[in-house]
């Protein structure tokens, strides 16, 4: 079944019978187009395009299973003269702006609309054959850059310096940028779970936290590795090895039929159990595709079932204010009996000298 089939099969199950897609990753993946700007609009029968004239062509050339409107930079205007009759008209409610609704509202001024944000990330968060293969090489290149990277890190360099020779490395793999804008916190910015690079220096005696992912063929990776200056005290030894066992307590726990609430469990009573639940204020995980934090997410709400087919985030981590930080990130596919790691840099205690 295509995309496009699975996804009238669920507009058909919420009785609706046209939808609307304003987000980018949604009309990527149901289209194929990589434009700038489009919207698509679906209904039973047929699949709209609508994008202005500087993708007419890429667009007849990426997304042949649709009808290509040319429009102005307006598409509700577009769709309100493209005289479709529908009765409920489904749209991604936690995307659309205010304003943007009052345009669509007047463009269905006969219709129900109807806030669907699922419809097609739900469609999404399980990855099909041609998925799972770029998804595979985004992380590969991942890994290759941190193995690179941590050759030249030295104290003296500043996390600026560290996160450009990451997203260079990553580039020179293949990959088209980065997935996020990285985090690379060392010493008491590790204490921050989202220090992203800054002026500071590395120095010895402390941690450097390393957050990042590469784009492939826009598909994202994630991958976070926690390493040493120098030689740590006990309690960096001890931390670490808190973080790594929660980490690996977490990728046990993932299998088909638990909830993301189940799975987060695992790895958060291993830190809580310790004394340290505090400073894990976060979830355990989320969801990569063609958006770095997609859906369902391992984390204390999530009652989503996980199913084979999804790939998520484990990523623990303790933050301790005037101390520093520690998390350690992995991919993983979730499979018919478990999960495989996709993720292959080492996560052992690293320590550069």
């Amino acid at each position: 079944m295509t995309r496009l089939e699975r996804m009238r099969q669920r507009m058909q199950e919420e009785t609706i019978d046209t939808y609307v897609v304003l987000r980018p990753e949604n009309g990527r993946y149901l289209s194929g187009f990589t434009g700038g700007e489009a919207t698509l609009v679906i209904t039973l029968e047929r699949s709209f395009l609508l994008t202005d004239f500087r993708y007419i062509e890429q667009a007849k050339e990426q997304s042949p299973d649709f009808e290509i409107v040319k429009t102005g930079h307006d598409h509700f205007l577009a769709m309100g003269d493209m005289g479709l009759q529908s009765k409920r008209v489904g749209f991604e409610g936690d995307f659309i702006t205010y304003a943007d609704y009052e345009k669509l509202r007047q463009s269905f001024v006969q219709s129900e609309l109807l806030s669907l944000p699922s419809l097609v990330n739900n469609l999404r968060s399980v990855k099909d054959e041609q998925e799972i293969p770029l998804i595979r090489q985004a992380v590969q290149i991942a890994d290759k850059a941190f193995a690179e990277v941590l050759k030249a890190i030295e104290a003296g360099q500043t996390e600026e310096e560290i996160g450009l020779n990451l997203e260079f490395s990553m580039r020179h793999l293949g990959a088209s940028g980065g997935s996020f804008e990285f985090i690379v916190a060392s010493g008491l910015r590790g204490a921050m779970p989202h220090g992203t690079a800054s002026s500071k220096k590395v120095e010895k005696g402390e941690f450097l936290t390393m957050d990042f992912g590469a784009i492939y063929q826009g598909y994202c990776s994630d991958i976070t590795r926690t390493v040493f200056l120098g030689e740590p005290a006990e309690k960096h030894r001890e931390l670490y090895a808190l973080v790594l066992a929660a980490q690996r307590a977490g990728i046990a726990a993932v299998a088909p039929g638990r909830t993301g609430r189940e799975i987060d469990a695992a790895a958060r009573n291993i830190i809580e159990d310790a004394g340290f639940g505090e400073y894990f204020g976060h979830g355990l995980g989320h969801s990569v595709g063609l958006a770095i934090h997609e859906g369902p997410y391992f984390n204390q709400r999530e009652e989503c079932v996980i199913e084979p087919g999804m790939v998520l985030t484990v990523e623990p981590g303790i933050y301790i204010p005037d101390w520093g930080g520690i998390r350690i990130e992995d991919m993983v596919l979730v499979t018919e009996d478990g999960c495989e790691v996709l993720t292959q840099a080492p996560k052992e205690l690293i320590l550069l000298t």
